[in-house]
């Protein structure tokens, strides 16, 4: 069943990656590191991933069903969210996007970044949607 869940979100996150790809450099590459239910609240689940972004790579605009909370550790990254200023990331620097936000991660370094992100998320619905807006 691990194997299976690690593959599946993969996929979705490889996918959303990979939908534009016009706009997007490929090899966004997403690793699961631990999924759990929430000890409260049994219909949430927490998701941590390691991601890694190539230069000029991008996620394209989606949305999460729930919280990201996200940690830089190497690299450049521009996050874009619908309705607020484009921010420039470095490592260090954190994050959080709201359930049902519109954002875009985009890798605008000359060397791959790498984030850790965290979601608490509705449990059995993919972790990532691609929004056509």
């Amino acid at each position: 069943m691990k194997k299976f869940v690690y593959i599946a979100l993969c996929i979705g996150l490889v996918g959303v990656a990979s939908m534009n790809a016009s706009a997007q450099a490929p090899g966004v590459t997403p690793k699961v590191l631990l999924k759990t239910t929430l000890s409260d609240d049994p219909t949430k689940e927490g998701i941590m991933m390691s991601i890694e972004f190539p230069p000029g790579s991008t996620t394209g605009r989606h949305t999460h069903p729930g919280d990201e909370y996200a940690f830089v550790l190497q690299g450049t990254l521009e996050l874009s969210v619908e309705g607020r200023e484009t921010r420039r990331l470095s490592p260090g620097d954190v994050w959080h996007t709201p359930r049902d936000i519109v954002h875009e991660n985009r890798n605008v370094g000359d060397t791959p970044a790498r984030v850790v992100i965290t979601f608490i998320v509705d449990k059995g619905k993919p972790v990532s949607t691609r929004n056509v807006k």
